[in-house]
């Protein structure tokens, strides 16, 4: 089984290129170099040469490194799109994804601009009109590989407010998460804004693994180690899945249909959850 950990993805100011640097020693899964809302519009164009050269110049080693670029509407998207093309990174982030027809007219954008076949697309959820048109955007492109909650944009749109619960967001995470595993897609949490509440940022990540998101989008490198922690499988949760993957190979080898493990009935789907336990783990071992 093929995973691929994403539990921690930190944005990245394109604009500075100290952050850039420094997010290469970091500990995260992934890094969104960003084009779009941490750069101010006069810093644009230098923000793109910066990403640029340090995609070029420095080992990110194995984190996975996407490009955030602007909307189609900017007078930056297009130029964005003809540089992720080429630059070098694993996928391009497009922001406030609406309709299908956005990302299959950025998959075309690519192709001209030579991007190669393993480029990936991520797309931005972050409106009301994303949340609605979750399924046929996931459904879009066979370059499509994530789905992210841009969850700050969203509350700011259904005139909501941020509280420690997340009742107002529980909704559209559901709905993109939904979408986003009925076309094989990773699916990638909201940020946590306030950078001072430790305790809230704890709880938000453990909402989010719960509901089944593969990690959260951070905001600043301090909180990488605890969606680290949060998103990978504890010793209590794999030493279950070894338990349960020999019980379920024991009954199997014996004949037995049923097997009970702990005091609970052990059936296929159990031993495909647990197989997927051992297979993150493996995979975060493995760096």
């Amino acid at each position: 089984m093929n995973v691929r950990p994403r539990r921690s993805v930190l944005y990245v100011p394109g604009s500075n290129r100290r952050a850039l640097e420094k997010a290469r020693t970091l500990p995260a899964d992934g890094l969104i170099l960003d084009l779009e809302d941490a750069v101010a519009p006069g810093a644009k164009e230098e923000a793109r040469r910066a990403v640029g050269a340090v995609i070029t110049a420095l080992d990110f080693g194995h984190r996975e490194v996407a490009v955030r670029v602007n909307g189609p509407a900017t007078p930056w998207g297009a130029d964005d799109l003809a540089f992720a093309a080429r630059c070098g990174a694993h996928a391009v982030v497009l922001p406030k994804v609406e309709s299908p027809d956005e990302v299959l007219a950025a998959e075309r954008a690519l192709a001209a601009a030579g991007a190669p076949p393993e480029l990936g697309i991520w797309c931005m959820i972050e409106t009301p009109r994303g949340v609605i048109a979750a399924p046929t955007i996931a459904a879009a492109s066979p370059r499509l590989v994530a789905l992210v909650m841009g969850t700050s944009d969203l509350v700011k749109d259904l005139r909501a407010r941020h509280t420690p619960a997340r009742t107002e967001v529980l909704y559209a995470l559901g709905a993109v998460l939904v979408a986003a595993r009925a076309h094989g897609l990773a699916a990638l949490d909201g940020v946590h804004l306030d950078l001072s509440d430790d305790a809230g940022l704890e709880a938000s990540c453990r909402q989010g693994r719960d509901l089944g998101f593969d990690g959260k989008t951070l905001i600043h490198p301090k909180t990488v180690e605890v969606a680290n922690r949060i998103f990978a499988p504890s010793e209590a949760e794999l030493a279950e899945a070894a338990r349960i993957i020999a019980a379920h190979a024991e009954a199997e080898a014996s004949g037995r249909g049923v097997v009970v493990v702990d005091g609970r009935l052990v059936e296929a789907l159990h031993v495909e959850m647990a197989r997927r336990v051992v297979a993150l783990a493996e995979a975060i071992a493995a760096r």
